[in-house]
């Protein structure tokens, strides 16, 4: 019950600051994909099953929110949090590296998914300005920012797993 609080509370966090904060900060109209950096982060930690669920619901206040269809944002960024999630062996706390990759490859995914089926499918071709002007400076915004974001997240998760490990040695 508490990681599904502080969950939530992330998720709520992340997008505020997101659509706040980051809304005046940000460099010729791109902004930094915080609820991905979550989504991703939290895939890796705790595997497909909470990637999927944390995506699902970042990308639901997406729609909900800002987008044309519901369920459009839901279903990218469920998908990226249950790829990513399968990950989950691999993952080291102590390595950033991997993180740092995976938020990289993510943001290029969702930002050439959203040109599909957003652009090509409308017959609007010019892949090249959409990749110089969106795709490209979103995920080096958004790779910068998840420097300072992504460790926020680990701390927060490891410190939930040291308290349910002290409470599971209680109850044995």
């Amino acid at each position: 019950m508490r990681r599904f609080i502080v969950n939530f509370l992330l998720i709520i966090f992340s997008f505020v600051l997101q659509t706040t904060v980051f809304r005046y900060i940000d460099f010729g109209g791109i902004t930094p994909n915080l609820l991905l950096i979550l989504t991703v982060s939290l895939g890796l930690m705790r595997g497909d099953k909470s990637g999927t669920l944390v995506g699902f619901f970042c990308g639901l206040l997406v729609d909900v929110f800002f987008g044309t269809y519901i369920g459009f944002y839901a279903l990218i960024y469920m998908y990226i949090g249950f790829i990513i999630g399968k990950f989950h062996k691999i993952f080291f706390p102590q390595n950033i590296f991997l993180p740092m990759l995976f938020i990289v490859v993510s943001d290029f995914v969702f930002g050439f998914t959203c040109y599909i089926l957003f652009f090509l499918f409308r017959t609007k071709f010019d892949i090249d300005y959409y990749m110089l002007h969106v795709i490209v400076p979103e995920m080096v915004y958004t790779t910068i920012v998840s420097i300072f974001f992504y460790p926020v997240i680990l701390r927060l998760s490891t410190w939930l797993e040291d308290i349910e490990q002290r409470s599971a040695k209680k109850f044995v």
